[in-house]
């Protein structure tokens, strides 16, 4: 799995005009899933998240998670985090799963965010084509690939 967390002061997620999620404080989590990717993947990735302490605290140092600041997340799905630019100019998709195996580990996934967050988390749709809007904050993005846990 590879995920692009970003902290924001508010996102959402419009699908067709209509806004199907919508979060202020938290963080922006895009995901993308491939067919290697198992249940200690998400586990493990849900961990992280969760417990990543990139919010300030009252000296403004980054030592707060989403939990300590009772902060929201939306999760996205994103298949293009999974792009290989390696040849030509049009990226390839080939190890992004497809979605009989991707739907289950991202539901698989929100549901482990929401037990680790201990809240529920808002969603995107899979497969559909969202526009997702965001205010970052600081700006912070981390990047993560259960793959290469740096």
């Amino acid at each position: 799995m590879k995920a692009v967390i970003q902290r924001v002061s508010h996102a959402s997620v419009t699908i067709e005009g209509k806004k199907v999620s919508e979060i202020q404080n938290g963080l922006l989590v895009l995901l993308g899933i491939e067919d290697a990717d198992a249940k200690e993947d998400i586990e493990w990735l849900s961990g992280k998240i969760a417990n990543l302490r990139i919010f300030g605290d009252a000296e403004g140092v980054m030592n707060l998670s989403v939990k300590d600041v009772a902060g929201d997340i939306i999760v996205v799905s994103q298949f293009t985090l999974h792009a290989s630019t390696k040849k030509g100019n049009r990226p390839s998709y080939i190890k992004a799963s497809k979605p009989d195996i991707a739907i289950p580990l991202y539901e698989s996934f929100v549901r482990q965010m929401e037990a680790d967050l201990g809240k529920k988390i808002q969603t995107g749709e899979f497969g559909a084509d969202m526009k997702v809007a965001l205010l970052n904050d600081g700006p912070v993005t981390i990047i993560f690939d259960t793959k290469n846990k740096e």
